[in-house]
């Protein structure tokens, strides 16, 4: 009696070598990771991943029941990325025994950084539907880095002397940041001031939000 294929196993093709649940997991992240650098986030269709990782438009199912839930996966892993990025510059800080100023413009440049040398990733890591499924522990690795920059406007701009919650602070500095990483993928910046200058853009939006530089910090 003949039997059908798995769903989850690639298809019977020259090159391409079966791989067992756990392992197949991984690949359809690994190649969503790789098509989404290279060609966007709306290239992340279940049917193209399937077929780039060599296997049965179904195979995806078995470990992502939703769309949505691959995409997740993909985002964890963006956030990976910058979280490791945000910790390298924390280390370079600590090296320099840099302040809480010092440290906020840091963060921002590799943001900003980050921004535009992964823009397919960065796009998808901050869609909205993604994000408010709560899918993966997505809130688990995005909300850290938010609280790592309310910190240091908290030390920067302390509400008992402004009288703004620093959440709410670092929410509208966060939002110019990412407002700023697009307009400058968009090409509108440069169309508009003249430079896209990401050292001058760093300081001019926390001169904004958080007062001019102070020497003693």
């Amino acid at each position: 009696m003949s039997h059908s294929a798995p769903q989850d196993q690639p298809q019977s093709r020259p090159g391409v070598q079966p791989h067992g649940r756990p392992q197949l997991r991984e690949l359809l992240v690994r190649t969503g990771v790789a098509l989404v650098d290279a060609e966007g986030a709306q290239a992340l269709t279940l049917r193209e991943i399937a077929r780039r990782a060599g296997v049965s438009h179904g195979a995806p199912r078995r470990w992502f029941p939703t769309h949505l839930d691959l995409l997740s996966a993909i985002a964890r892993e963006g956030f990976a990325e910058l979280a490791a990025t945000v910790a390298e510059a924390e280390r370079e800080a600590d090296r320099t025994d840099a302040g809480p100023r010092a440290r906020a413009e840091l963060l921002a440049r590799r943001y900003l950084a980050y921004a535009a040398e992964r823009r397919g990733m960065y796009e998808l890591m901050f869609r909205h539907d993604l994000l408010e499924s709560g899918r993966l522990g997505l809130r688990e690795t995005s909300l850290p880095l938010f609280a790592r920059l309310t910190a240091l406007v908290a030390e920067l701009r302390p509400a008992a002397v402004t009288g703004v919650d620093p959440v709410i602070a670092a929410g509208a500095l966060w939002a110019n940041l990412h407002g700023l990483a697009q307009l400058r993928h968009w090409g509108s910046l440069a169309l508009a001031t003249g430079s896209d200058d990401p050292e001058t853009l760093v300081r001019a939006t926390l001169d904004a939000h958080l007062g001019p530089t102070d020497p003693a910090r």
